[in-house]
């Protein structure tokens, strides 16, 4: 059966989890799968795809900002949004992940739901920023029917909850593929601790990347009987999310989410040509009010300088390989278009 794999005697790093292992052990961040596993025609067209989106916080996200950044390890893939993330540094909308040829539709879908909740926006104050990230799951799923709606990017919002998220063949990772298995979504999360001073950090991951013969297998105690995928994708991908409540600047995340390459490395990673290996970052720590009178604002920041920062570098690559490893260990076998089919690694 599917499961985490602390689950299956294997663990990673030496920093503790969190209760949840996820991304929502960071106190406020929701997430919501919607998933499409169902046939379009009898000419062998098939959904098999989502939309998963990741809520910074319970409030009104465009009224309170969070602090953000964007970091990419290499730059194939299509993203909304992250050239503002990175000028201002703050995202001011849910985190939406889905398959190449979504993220138009998934884009227009928040758009509407930011838009139905915030009356103001366009109107009494200025835009708002969208950010969707996306992977190719065209091997599984008929990428070409773009059978994604914005009402499916609305419903994923709505669905959001702080319990611990699905992983796997769910949401926007129903059709992707990780080192020629079945990959997806995979989160994990990390504490870390000076004296009294407690910090979580949280990752999750759409897992769409590599071969077989490049998965660093003898990491995770893999099954003798396990045998080498002949799948080979012509594209990869993997969009890595980190959230944590340490409180830093966006500068400072964009170091910690430099880490998540590490992790990723380790698992055999190389970021390919084709590879969109993307991270994305935030901090619960600050609210951001989108308006205010005041001149100037005032933000706390950890030391640059202090032994802690070195525990959330080694807990954000911690979280990354972990998750990328959960999105393995979670997935099972699925298949999609024209028959085509994609095994669960088996640990």
């Amino acid at each position: 059966m599917p499961g985490k794999v602390r689950e299956k005697g294997i663990f990673i790093g030496t920093l503790s989890t969190g209760e949840k292992n996820c991304i929502t052990d960071v106190a406020g961040v929701r997430v919501g799968h919607v998933t499409l596993d169902e046939k379009i025609n009898q000419e062998g067209a098939y959904a098999c795809t989502g939309v998963t989106a990741i809520l910074p916080h319970e409030g009104n996200l465009f009224q309170h900002k969070v602090t953000a950044a964007s970091y990419v390890l290499n730059g194939f893939g299509k993203t909304t949004g992250l050239v503002q993330v990175n000028e201002l540094g703050v995202i001011e909308s849910p985190i939406m992940l889905t398959n190449t040829f979504a993220v138009p539709a998934v884009t227009q879908g928040t758009l509407q739901y930011m838009l139905d909740t915030n009356s103001e926006i366009g109107q009494s104050t200025g835009t708002i920023n969208i950010v969707v990230g996306e992977c190719n799951d065209s091997f599984l799923n008929s990428i070409r029917e773009c059978p994604v709606t914005p009402e499916h990017a609305n419903e994923a919002i709505r669905k959001a909850s702080n319990e611990t998220a699905e992983e796997g063949a769910v949401g926007a990772g129903k059709g992707m593929m990780c080192f020629g298995y079945k990959g997806g979504i995979g989160s994990s999360s990390r504490l870390v601790t000076h004296e009294s001073t407690n910090y979580t950090i949280g990752c999750m991951v759409l897992s769409n990347f590599g071969h077989s013969s490049e998965f660093l297998a003898h990491r995770y105690l893999v099954s003798k009987d396990q045998h080498e995928s002949t799948i080979s994708p012509t594209d990869g991908s993997i969009i890595i999310i980190l959230a944590t409540d340490a409180p830093l600047s966006s500068r400072q995340l964009t170091r910690v989410i430099k880490r998540c390459g590490i992790g990723l490395g380790r698992t055999g990673s190389h970021f390919s040509h084709g590879s969109g290996d993307i991270v994305i970052g935030f901090t619960t720590a600050h609210r951001i009010a989108h308006t205010s009178d005041q001149l100037v604002e005032t933000r706390t920041q950890l030391r640059e300088d202090h032994l802690i920062m070195n525990q959330l570098f080694a807990a954000a690559a911690e979280a990354t390989e972990e998750a990328i490893v959960n999105s393995l260990s979670q997935a099972q076998t699925t298949i999609g278009r024209n028959g085509h089919k994609v095994e669960a690694y088996q640990f």
